[in-house]
């Protein structure tokens, strides 16, 4: 078993080298994330596959490789579409789980 989680890891530095090298832009190449803040009030999020939890205090957002938790206080979600969201309120905390 630890050989195969060897072999993903090794796999995947391999791509984000490919990746690095060839200066392609890893969100979509690779599917990650992209967070963009204003201050703390404002964040749009690009690439994003599910809301998993959403409440005034916290704001969880699955990604392909990992989840994002907004935390703070009035946070809402101004709008979200299947590709990109923006959320606003005072942000006082991003955690990647």
């Amino acid at each position: 078993m630890r050989k195969n989680i060897d072999r993903i890891q090794r796999n995947g530095e391999r791509k984000e080298s490919l990746i690095d090298s060839l200066r392609l832009p890893k969100d979509i190449c690779m599917g990650a994330m992209k967070v963009t803040m204003t201050g703390n009030r404002e964040a749009w999020i690009e690439n994003y596959r599910g809301l998993l939890e959403y409440t005034e205090r916290q704001i969880l957002l699955q990604g392909r490789t990992c989840q994002v938790c907004f935390e703070g206080t009035r946070l809402s979600i101004d709008y979200y579409t299947n590709e990109d969201m923006k959320i606003s309120g005072c942000i006082s905390c991003i955690r990647y789980i």
